[in-house]
């Protein structure tokens, strides 16, 4: 199982594809990493109306799976969402703006000298 971790920037709408009834939802995610990614996973289905609770700015943990194809000689790589659920997790940002500073046990900081 993977995970993807970070703030809600996008989420689109459920759309129709082909002509079999299939449908899939896109949420893109932006991670806290020194070199933010933005990140598209697709639900599709049924999970698609999870997205419905979510909203642009929430802070969230995205289980997916990796999928991965072949059409016509080209190689495609699909990030397939199964659940999704709000993180308690502050942003590096979000620190900032908010005047956070850890203290000294979580730092690690002692009043020992070695």
């Amino acid at each position: 199982m993977s995970e993807v971790i970070g703030k809600v920037i996008l989420i689109g709408n459920t759309e129709e594809v082909g002509q079999n009834g299939f449908t899939k939802r896109m949420l893109v995610v932006e991670t806290d990493e020194q070199y933010k990614q933005k990140i598209a996973i697709d639900f599709v289905k049924d999970k698609t109306s999870v997205l419905d609770s979510y909203k642009i700015g929430d802070n969230v943990n995205v289980s997916i799976n990796l999928r991965g194809s072949e059409y016509n000689g080209r190689y495609f790589v699909n990030l397939q969402g199964w659940r999704i659920q709000k993180s308690n997790a502050v942003s590096a940002e979000e620190k900032a703006q908010t005047g956070f500073a850890p203290s000294d046990e979580e730092v690690g900081n002692d009043s020992l000298p070695f």
